[in-house]
């Protein structure tokens, strides 16, 4: 690692902004309130005295006692580091310098900017010192700046206290907004009427999970909202598949969308009177607002880098993660729980920050087969995590029980189960899978042509 003394130019600093931070908390407890909440630390400080005094004052802060000169100045002396910082007449001084104590938000502002600038330089020289190093790994050094660069942005979020009288102004403004809709859908919709009429679409800064067994048909269902999302509702969406590739992915919207035999498309027997299906079907998905990245074994980094990116370029409506237990956590959890936990609850911090629903895939344990009588899936059977239960907002899972009868009565019957809603009902909502398209309806679609 660089070490700072070896980064020769004159690092971002602003010695007035931190002396005008110090004094004003030597007089006024409010500042020192306003600086803690916005967990500023010692580390934050370009000049070492300042470094200390504010060490000091963490001392002082933990102990529950009253940060002014006399206190600062003793546990200094008791440190031995009030000569280092320039004597009593210098923490004194401080005092003196402070403008107004009215602006001590703009001065913690500047010190934490200038401290994140020193850090990205520091960090710049780290990579740079990686990169000429032939017996790193690249994918190390990319995961250890990923990491650092996650570190400084996820300060950058800290949120504090907020006074409810925007907060209330702000939630009539939503009422009357939802009140205008009389009843429709306010969220991004599914394309599903009755799981809709529910859910009323999937609200930004939602995490959404959708559970099942494999063969129950995530992807198909997946893919399906996507399309009723980006093409009836208009919407923006971004896909991310670990599991398939984006050609595959075309393949099964395409063959959905043209109500054409997938089997037959990828046997190369599709009759000829049935391509004009799959060339109609091309128009409408060609001009949706869809993105779609195959990357595998995506880490939560690499996803949070790229759906920044995507809400900045195209301004996206919804994420779909296909699937959760495919993508790599940090290194060094002790288990996988613990990593399955880690990307849960980063999915869900990430739906906050971009204000959008994402939607994550997720498959179920075994105990589904091994439990005796019904196979419907339950909340304890998410797979190795319960922390998916606990960070989901939503919590759908999709369940077809021919796959167990083989019953030719339940064949094409699916269930759309929503066993956890925080703001809204659970319940089943009943569709129909039709599995030659690899698609998804509700029951009301009986029609036969393409969409």
């Amino acid at each position: 690692m660089v070490n700072k003394k070896e980064v020769l130019n004159v690092q971002p600093h602003s010695i007035d902004a931190e002396q005008a931070l110090l004094g004003s908390m030597l007089t006024d407890k409010d500042a020192v309130n306003k600086a803690f909440e916005k967990k500023l630390s010692s580390e934050h400080f370009y000049k070492k005295s300042h470094s200390l005094i504010f060490a000091a004052m963490e001392i002082l802060d933990k102990k529950n006692e009253p940060i002014d000169t006399v206190s600062v100045v003793d546990v200094l002396t008791k440190n031995n580091d009030l000569e280092a910082v320039g004597g009593a007449f210098y923490i004194s001084g401080l005092v003196e310098l402070v403008p107004t104590t009215a602006h001590v938000a703009r001065y913690i502002k500047i010190v934490i900017e200038k401290s994140i600038l020193r850090n990205l330089i520091f960090l710049a020289n780290d990579i740079s010192k990686e990169a000429f190093d032939d017996s790193q790994d690249v994918d190390d050094i990319l995961e250890s700046v990923q990491r650092s660069i996650f570190s400084i942005t996820q300060n950058r979020l800290q949120k504090g206290f907020e006074k409810i009288d925007p907060v209330l102004h702000k939630t009539f403004e939503d009422i009357d907004r939802i009140a205008s809709h009389k009843g429709s859908v306010i969220g991004v919709p599914s394309g599903f009427s009755d799981l809709d009429s529910k859910t009323t679409g999937f609200q930004n800064g939602d995490l959404v999970i959708i559970a099942g067994r494999p063969g129950m048909g995530k992807t198909s269902f997946a893919l399906n909202m996507m399309r009723n999302a980006a093409i009836d509702g208009n919407k923006t969406i971004g896909f991310f598949s670990l599991e398939m590739a984006n050609n595959q992915l075309a393949m099964r919207l395409l063959c959905a969308e043209a109500r054409v035999d997938s089997n037959l498309v990828r046997s190369g027997t599709l009759p000829k009177s049935q391509y004009r299906n799959l060339s109609l079907a091309v128009g409408p998905l060609s001009k949706a607002n869809i993105h779609l990245d195959d990357t595998p074994a995506l880490s939560i980094l690499e996803l949070r880098a790229k759906a920044r990116r995507l809400k900045n370029d195209v301004d996206v409506d919804m994420i779909i993660v296909d699937y959760l237990q495919l993508m790599q956590g940090p290194k060094g959890v002790e288990s996988r729980q613990q990593e399955i936990a880690t990307i849960s609850r980063s999915m869900k911090a990430l739906a906050k920050e971009l204000d959008v629903p994402i939607v994550a895939l997720s498959q179920l344990s075994r105990a589904v087969e091994q439990r005796t009588g019904s196979k419907r899936p339950q909340l304890s059977d998410l797979r190795e995590s319960g922390a998916i239960e606990q960070d989901a907002d939503v919590v759908l899972f999709l369940f077809r029980p021919w796959v167990y009868s083989r019953d030719e009565e339940d064949e094409g019957k699916a269930e759309i189960i929503i066993a956890k809603q925080r703001n809204g009902p659970t319940g089943i909502v009943e569709a129909t899978y039709i599995n030659r398209y690899t698609r998804f309806e509700s029951l009301a679609q009986n029609t036969d042509a393409p969409f």
